[in-house]
């Protein structure tokens, strides 16, 4: 599900990733008034601290979008025609967060096209708490992720209320975009693993991989030498210096690791640990007439219907849609309704202010094991060398996201790197020879 950073290594070097779209984030509220909302512009020119732009090393991710998950972006080549500038998110309007108040937007009927305005007084509050709003977010951005990890751990929610933020700047905003980001619409979550994917939000921003989120893993396979990767092989066991297939037999090797979900690694190498479980559901409608709510993610502020979040994915990557029509994909956390498909409708109606009815359903997706649960305490560096020889990664062994996943990634790597004892930067090693053992 996303793509957060410039360049990812793999191999012992670094290979570009494929380029990233933008989306804008517009929280939506008030069942009155479809569409109603407030986005958010340049957290650096609302901080009113001075702060400049920062590095935009991200630590943690995402929320579920059309197969992909979504999250944080790192930078990298950003087209220009459907991308929002980097770190900033615009109202229709150009109002800047935390500059002028936000105008009030007009009542919409169904079926019309125009988007409302935000409203100074929801989801964000008036112009000062989104000034609040906008340096406490700036600030985090630049706390060391290791002070963070000091803090002490409650759950997401709770920690919230504690810090003294206000109950509308919450409820209106920082509960549904975290929801989004952790896929825990109840933020039971570690404060921890919370403040860094705010961290992450607040210093780049939310992406998608252009072409869908398989083109990461495609564009790492084409830069390693032929004959590296295989597809489509099951593997039944593993060891030390082995790998046992259903197809192929037993491949030797020198090192194994196992990069699967928590399941999966479970049943590879008994006596980890499986943890609980998000459940996430994506709806993908078609439309030929969609809303003009532009390349922006939608929060439900309100939690009005099953619906988290909400964008029209065609105005971020236009690849993703049948030719001539316009993608929208809803995603639903936790347990989805009973005929999930008309509620999700009904409430995509109000959020976009339009009749869903002769909108097209392309896919129903319902993941029960989609996000890995982190319930405080949880712990964010779990060991990924279990034995010299045998290592597992994934974002059950870091945060339950895909930052989470590439850093544990990273960690194996390393590991793997020092008991074979290379001593180079991984970046500068030369390229695996196509006749090593996987």
């Amino acid at each position: 599900m996303p793509t957060y950073a410039p360049h990812s290594t793999i191999s012992s070097r670094r290979i570009p990733t494929p380029p990233s779209k933008w989306l804008v984030v517009r929280a939506c509220s008030g069942p009155d008034a479809p569409g109603r909302g407030a986005t958010l512009r340049d957290r650096t020119e609302a901080s009113g601290d001075g702060a400049g732009p920062r590095d935009r090393t991200t630590a943690s991710r995402d929320t579920t979008m059309p197969g992909d998950r979504m999250g944080p972006a790192g930078g990298g080549p950003v087209p220009k025609d459907r991308t929002a500038p980097r770190g900033a998110f615009r109202d229709r309007a150009g109002s800047s967060w935390g500059g002028p108040a936000l105008k009030d937007r007009p009542a919409v009927t169904p079926g019309s096209s125009t988007v409302p305005r935000s409203r100074s007084t929801a989801p964000l509050g008036g112009p000062v708490d989104q000034a609040r709003l906008g340096s406490a977010l700036t600030r985090l951005a630049g706390t060391p992720v290791e002070r963070l990890l000091s803090r002490p751990e409650l759950p997401a929610g709770q920690a919230l209320a504690a810090r003294g933020v206000p109950a509308r700047t919450v409820d209106g905003f920082l509960r549904p975009l975290l929801a989004a980001l952790l896929c825990d619409p109840e933020l039971t979550t570690s404060s921890r693993c919370a403040d860094l994917a705010l961290r992450a939000f607040a210093g780049g921003g939310l992406c998608l991989p252009e072409g869908g989120a398989e083109m990461l893993p495609e564009v790492l396979a084409a830069a390693l030498p032929p004959g590296t990767v295989h597809t489509g092989v099951r593997v039944t066991a593993v060891s030390t210096t082995s790998v046992t297939t259903a197809e192929h037999g037993e491949i030797h090797c020198r090192a194994v690791l196992v990069a699967t979900d928590a399941r999966a690694a479970a049943e590879l190498l008994p006596g980890l640990r499986v943890p609980d479980f998000h459940q996430v559901t994506v709806v993908h409608h078609t439309t030929d007439d969609p809303p003009a709510t532009g390349a922006a993610l939608l929060l439900d502020s309100d939690r009005g219907g099953p619906v988290a979040h909400t964008a029209i994915v065609s105005e971020v990557d236009p690849s993703r849609a049948p030719a001539g029509r316009a993608l929208v994909s809803s995603t639903v956390l936790g347990p989805p309704p009973p005929n999930v498909d008309t509620a999700v409708r009904m409430h995509l109606s109000r959020l976009y202010g339009t009749p869903t009815t002769r909108w097209e359903t392309l896919a129903v997706h319902h993941t029960a094991t989609a996000v890995p649960v982190m319930r405080p305490p949880h712990d964010l560096r779990r060991p990924v060398r279990l034995l010299a020889g045998l290592y597992v990664c994934g974002d059950h062994r870091d945060t339950s996201t895909v930052q989470g996943a590439l850093h544990s990634g990273h960690r194996a790597s390393a590991a793997i790197l020092a008991d074979f004892g290379a001593t180079a930067p991984m970046h500068r090693a030369d390229p695996i020879p196509t006749t090593q053992a996987a």
